[in-house]
């Protein structure tokens, strides 16, 4: 994420040093015109030659030739001001023209003093050069027509001791030109510390003016980006000390620059990291979180999330000097690059305990949380990895919950994998948390807390606390109420909140299965075995169904349940009748249900589920009952789920009945988008009570 951001910032920084070369002498464009067209390109090569002609015929000292000369650099310069035609320019040989210029011309006797136009042609020169060298195609050209020893020759140009503002303005444009010729270029980066640019570049960090100071700086940012030779002068040509006092500087201006060229000298340099803060550099890069300019608080925090990096004390001593208030304000600017780098390096800080603390306690969670709702993937992901931080600490786990910031977890629609990651991971961070004092604080926090609060600490409890602590929190605390009572909300998304809450409720305490068996029968059973289905050996007594026989033995069906067991031990007339009559069974189901009398087990059908129910409740069969269930529960659908419910009523199919109140929390999203949802989930809240009761 570093690497990505400096280059970023690179990419800022170039589009400014553009405007910045562009503001003295005319407004910044608002909208780039067009291409030229095949008569205006014509025209404009004519143009070009002309003060190309001009460049290589005035290269003296006379007054009119140096005059002229001045002219067609500006002239030059204003046509480059429009990128849609600098292709054209250099195709008409201006650059060898205005190399050539940015030198003096050779002296002589009969030259008059003062010089006529001493500094503004190589001035010139070296602005429209800096223009031309924005298109990367052009910066090798540039520099291998001999520019960057002239350029940085004219940096030295005050070294005589004189000053003056044409001397400071060619400065200026000759830093300017140097930072667009080496932008995002590493071979010219280290050309121009082979031609020795970088001392007097450094010696300029002093220069009185301030804007020979900001330019300066550019040039050094610039240089140091991606270039360790290069950032290895810098530092020892003794440029921090300077840099970090240009961080207390007035100009905002001046300070950003300051601030940019740490922050690339720094970047994945741990040594230089290390003499930056041995230098004193650390207070007044917290003190830019305050500067008016958002840019230079973008570029300090930044620079305090990579000084985070390199050691816990680090961590801790920026927390101590006073970063965090300013970090969390940063984080509800309107700039978005600001909100980045503001998370940005309260991510890094969070990655000690103490800080996480201290980040929750002045506010930091909630605008944190708010990141998440960021479409921009890189924000979301900064804000994602300081939430993970503050999750270590179990002194914010209560603080999170309670501000919703589980929810917010886990409804978050997250750009990238890593930020789903690690929001995954966060979220077990706190589950792993929720015990001994955090437990009860938050079961205080239900108990005291105004409904909203009391209602996501319930949420929250519910995916992730242990099955453990089920009943103490939902049963014991009443828990279980404040998710029912989401059920019953006139608010949709409420609804569903309660839901899913119960929903993991549910998955974490049982698994519907076959083997949800009935509880264990009175009697004994007794299986005589498949060979007695239906068998007239030994038989004692026949039913007839739909006109058939079906041979039985008392022993077995006395065992089998309660119902028989009335039916032949009891005062009903069945028990000395030796052929009894069943009405209302299909011989399918009568033969099925009795081969589980037999057996103790059978292979239920779909098509013959809900009749082999109606029959195995009339005669008491629970283990029976429980296998239709089960069957019956595969085939629940969202066009059926009210139906079989209603179903699992009339049979007290208590199996059923919960695999239908498990579905319709499970598909809550989908049901709620059919008519009648809301007088089925009404009706079904006592039976989820029970559920839960019974449950946990």
């Amino acid at each position: 994420m570093e690497f990505q951001r400096r280059q970023d910032q690179s990419l800022s920084q170039r589009k400014g040093q553009k405007r910045k070369l562009d503001e003295e002498h005319h407004h910044e464009r608002q909208i780039s015109p067009p291409p030229p067209t095949a008569v205006e390109r014509a025209a404009l090569l004519s143009d070009v030659a002309e003060q190309v002609s001009i460049l290589e015929s005035t290269f003296t000292w006379n007054e009119a030739d140096r005059s002229a000369a001045k002219r067609a650099t500006h002239a030059l310069a204003d046509l480059a001001k429009n990128e849609e035609v600098v292709n054209v320019i250099v195709e008409g040989g201006a650059i060898p023209a205005l190399v050539k210029h940015l030198q003096a011309p050779p002296l002589s006797d009969r030259v008059q003093k003062p010089l006529p136009f001493e500094h503004e042609v190589e001035k010139g020169s070296a602005f429209a050069l800096g223009l031309l060298a924005v298109k990367p195609e052009h910066q090798q050209l540039i520099v291998d027509s001999g520019a960057l020893t002239h350029l940085v020759d004219l940096l030295k140009r005050h070294k005589n001791g004189l000053t003056s503002r044409a001397i400071n303005s060619l400065i200026r444009r000759a830093a300017d030109a140097i930072t667009n010729l080496a932008h995002e270029n590493s071979s010219i980066k280290t050309r121009v510390r082979m031609e020795g640019g970088i001392p007097p570049l450094v010696h300029l960090l002093d220069f009185a003016d301030a804007k020979v100071q900001r330019a300066a700086a550019g040039a050094l940012r610039t240089l140091a980006f991606k270039n360790d030779e290069n950032k290895n002068q810098i530092v020892d040509c003794d440029a921090l000390p300077t840099l970090i006092l240009m961080l207390r500087s007035e100009d905002a201006a001046v300070h950003y620059e300051a601030v940019g060229v740490i922050g690339n000298l720094v970047h994945s340099s741990p040594n230089i990291k290390r003499e930056v803060l041995l230098a004193g550099a650390l207070q007044p890069v917290i003190g830019l979180l305050s500067s008016c300019c958002s840019e230079s608080q973008r570029e300090a925090a930044l620079l305090l999330g990579q000084f985070a990096a390199t050691d816990s004390d680090c961590k801790v001593h920026i927390v101590q000097r006073g970063a965090v208030r300013p970090l969390i304000e940063m984080l509800q600017s309107p700039d978005v690059q600001l909100r980045e780098m503001s998370a940005f390096a309260l991510g890094r800080l969070a990655q000690d305990t103490h800080n996480q603390a201290g980040i929750a306690h002045n506010g930091g969670l909630v605008p944190l949380l708010k990141l998440l709702d960021s479409k921009n993937g890189s924000l979301q992901h900064n804000a994602a990895f300081a939430l993970y931080g503050l999750a270590d600490n179990e002194d914010n786990v209560s603080d999170f919950i309670r501000v919703g910031g589980v929810q917010r977890l886990q409804d978050g629609e997250f750009i990238v994998q890593a930020t789903k990651d690690c929001v995954a991971k966060t979220l077990k961070r706190l589950e792993e948390k929720i015990h001994d004092r955090v437990l009860n604080h938050l079961l205080y926090l239900m108990r005291v807390s105004e409904k909203g609060c009391q209602r996501r600490v319930a949420l929250a409890l519910a995916h992730l606390c242990s099955a453990d602590d089920q009943r103490q929190i939902f049963i014991d605390h009443y828990g279980l109420e404040l998710l029912l009572g989401l059920l019953g909300s006139s608010s949709s998304k409420q609804q569903l909140d309660g839901a899913v809450a119960l929903c993991k409720l549910a998955n974490k305490a049982s698994t519907l299965s076959p083997v949800d068996a009935a509880p264990p029968s009175p009697t004994p059973q007794v299986y005589l075995g498949e060979q007695y289905v239906n068998n007239a050996t030994l038989s004692d007594v026949t039913f007839l169904v739909e006109g058939k026989r079906f041979y039985a033995h008392r022993i077995c069906l006395l065992a089998s349940s309660d119902a028989f067991r009335a039916m032949f031990d009891g005062g009903y007339r069945e028990k000395e009748a030796r052929d009894i009559e069943i009405p209302n069974i299909r011989w399918e189901v009568f033969e099925l249900m009795m081969r589980f009398v037999y057996c103790g087990s059978v292979d239920v059908t779909l098509d013959i589920a809900q009749d082999l129910l109606r029959a195995a409740d009339q005669y008491l069969l629970e283990g029976l009952k429980r296998l239709c269930e089960y069957t019956i529960a595969q085939d629940i659908s969202l066009e059926n789920v009210s139906s079989m419910y209603e179903l699992s009523e009339a049979f007290n199919a208590i199996s059923l009945k919960h695999a239908c109140i498990l579905f319709i929390l499970e598909q809550f999203d989908k049901l709620s988008a059919r008519p009648g949802h809301s007088l089925l989930i009404q009706r079904i809240i006592p039976e989820i009570r029970n559920y839960f009761v019974q449950t946990l």
